[in-house]
């Protein structure tokens, strides 16, 4: 049994290093030098070449290298009944709360205001915003947003979650589905998307979600580009009902030289950086289940295929 590192964007140096300190004897190829096909049991994937699957017919277990999957369950050749797992990683899990963390306080605290204030060579004190008033909603209630939120509730912010299915998160407001999404907009002052990318989220972030959220809120999207729909987010910032947003990803990746985002006085944009992978954080777990679907045993953090997480 083989395993095949298949990630065109990454420097596979460090994971193979990684991952063969985790176990000397691994046999581990770096794609496109997969050897025979029909070697290649396990992959180790992301953002892969879309029907490159289909090459592997001996193939047991698709491992993402991040916590989304959405990048794997894209590809139309997607091989029926072949395991995908999803990394569960607390230092991944940590970062993205400090991003979270970090563009929240940044809106709080002014410090966008503030920068401009710098570029123009004005002193201008300015209030911070309330923490107890302030009411933040997280969309996405997985190991991310609970994580997200019982860091920013350690802060004072009043916090409420909304997701798929219900959930019970002491401290947190939860709410669930379609018919409870208009009540926590309504009482959501900051906007933190976290929620995997599906069919059935994509495109959420749209006119309609920006209507129902109080005048002057604020959006932060850490969770995949393809959640938002742009023209209706530059609507919303020109109409004044949004006062701005913190955004991280985007449809297009890196982001084209001419798109609006760059230059909107009320977008903060970071180049897909929330959370990394850390390779000697995370060999272990792969390495695991390497050897779990090689003795036959079901592999950790099998993804739901009907839901998409």
């Amino acid at each position: 049994m083989a395993m095949l590192f298949m990630a065109p964007g990454l420097k596979a140096a460090s994971w193979v290093e990684h991952l063969q300190a985790q176990d000397p004897g691994l046999d581990l190829r770096v794609w496109p030098n997969s050897g025979p096909p029909e070697e290649i049991e396990f992959i180790l994937c992301w953002k892969h070449p879309l029907g490159e699957f289909r090459k592997y017919p001996n193939l047991k277990c698709i491992a993402s290298l991040g916590f989304g999957v959405d990048h794997i369950l894209r590809d139309p050749g997607l091989p029926p009944g072949v395991p995908v797992v999803r990394l569960v990683d607390e230092a991944m899990t940590r970062a993205m709360s400090e991003y979270v963390v970090a563009a929240v306080l940044n809106h709080t605290r002014r410090f966008n205001l503030f920068r401009q204030d710098q570029a123009e060579k004005v002193w201008k004190p300015r209030s911070s915003l309330h923490t107890p008033e302030v009411h933040v909603g997280i969309m996405g209630l997985g190991t991310l947003g609970r994580h997200a939120a019982a860091t920013l509730r350690l802060l004072g912010f009043p916090v409420a979650g909304w997701s798929r299915t219900a959930r019970q998160i002491e401290g947190v407001e939860c709410f669930a589905g379609p018919k409870r999404l208009d009540e926590f907009l309504a009482r959501t002052d900051i906007l933190v998307c976290l929620l995997p990318l599906t069919p059935a989220t994509r495109d959420i972030l749209d006119r309609r979600v920006f209507a129902r959220l109080p005048s002057g809120a604020y959006l932060i999207n850490a969770a995949r580009g393809d959640h938002l729909v742009e023209e209706d987010l530059l609507a919303a910032l020109d109409s004044g009902h949004l006062s701005g947003a913190c955004l991280d990803v985007f449809r297009t990746e890196p982001l084209p030289e001419a798109h609006p985002f760059w230059s909107h006085p009320g977008i903060a944009l970071t180049p897909h950086s929330a959370s990394h992978t850390y390779p000697a954080d995370v060999a272990p777990q792969i390495v695991e289940n390497y050897r779990r679907v090689r003795s036959g045993q079901a592999p950790l953090n099998r993804i739901d295929m009907d839901k998409g997480y």
